[in-house]
């Protein structure tokens, strides 16, 4: 089969590979859609995980069940499924907690063990959820939009929780995008989104969200305003000049992966004289149910997010840093 191969830190390229063996307890699935996601590139190149090179890539994915091991009962040959990548020990503290996506030994699909870029995937079937007829590149946003739903949910926003009158998210990217249009799902009347690049401000301002430059007079004058500020950069100058916009009694989230070493400072008064709520997230949280469940309600505005439906072959570019400001998600498409 071909896919896509990290052979080691900063070494990614196309392979054909022998067809995964089937495990009791597992699936096979043929990719028909699998995303690229930042944290692909970190993968990459070391960055992120434990670096288990060689490795195929790929955590966002959805297919078609083609075999199943003879224990298997829970899902069939041609069932339509979305994957949920994380695979937790089930027995550290944060697991027996329930929060699985930070246990102690986290592992994934696509980070430790070979992912969804490729023309088939082996993968435990309690990590399959049902898509019923969604589009298979709309399912294979389930996966950062759960990451999404668990970045509210940590803040005490949406489902359950809050609704901010306002919010501003940093960065126009597709996950900054994806925290914005779910904000206004979760009702929330009016959402800004900052950026640097006009292209992300004018497709932001398609999807009916406010669109502000970066560092602008617009931005400086809205201090004090939002009730909910997210950043989803990943850039520690913006986390650190979140409060600064945030509210009195209002939520700041940082949500975007800053670098392991950066540093920020904030006035621990300010956030104690105005009751600021100071919120973190990382991964997702048994959330692809949710997320699909938001997917097949959605008018097709999220599915606008993915700006480019490639072969595999054609997704291998984009792993390079840097890109067009106007790319948005990335996806293999087998269709393409």
């Amino acid at each position: 089969m071909k896919a896509i191969r990290f052979a080691a830190a900063g070494d990614a390229g196309m392979a054909e590979l022998d067809m995964p063996a089937i495990r009791p307890g597992h699936a096979l699935l043929r990719v028909r859609a699998a995303g690229l996601c930042h944290t692909d590139i970190d993968v990459l190149h070391g960055r992120y995980g434990s670096g288990a090179f060689p490795l195929v890539p790929g955590h966002e994915y959805a297919g078609t069940v083609e075999a199943v091991a003879e224990d298997v009962t829970a899902v069939k040959p041609g069932d339509r499924v979305a994957v949920d990548p994380n695979i937790p020990c089930g027995h550290c503290p944060a697991c027996r907690k329930g929060l699985t996506n930070l246990c102690a030994t986290l592992k994934a699909y696509g980070v430790t063990e070979n992912g969804g870029f490729a023309e088939y995937s082996l993968v435990a079937v309690d990590h399959l959820h049902a898509i019923g007829d969604l589009a298979f590149e709309t399912a294979a946003l389930a996966e950062p939009l759960a990451c999404v739903l668990n970045g509210l949910g940590a803040a005490g926003v949406g489902a359950g929780g809050h609704v901010p009158g306002n919010a501003l998210v940093f960065g126009a990217g597709p996950i900054g995008l994806l925290m914005a249009l779910s904000l206004k799902a979760s009702g929330v009347a009016k959402v800004a989104v900052v950026d640097i690049s006009e292209p992300r401000l004018g497709f932001a301002a398609s999807l009916g969200l406010e669109p502000l430059v970066s560092g602008s007079q617009d931005v400086a004058a809205r201090a004090k305003s939002f009730d909910f500020v997210a950043d989803a950069t990943g850039i520690a100058k913006v986390v650190e000049g979140m409060v600064g916009l945030t509210a009195d009694g209002g939520t700041a989230l940082v949500f975007g992966v800053c670098a392991p070493d950066a540093r920020i400072a904030v006035a621990p008064f300010e956030i104690f004289r105005r009751q600021i709520r100071l919120a973190g997230s990382h991964s997702l949280n048994r959330n692809i149910p949710q997320a699909l469940e938001i997917l097949s309600r959605d008018d097709g505005t999220m599915a606008r997010l993915v700006s480019h439906r490639l072969p595999l072959g054609e997704v291998l570019p984009f792993f390079a840093k840097g890109g067009n400001p106007a790319t948005m998600k990335v996806q293999f498409s087998a269709e393409a």
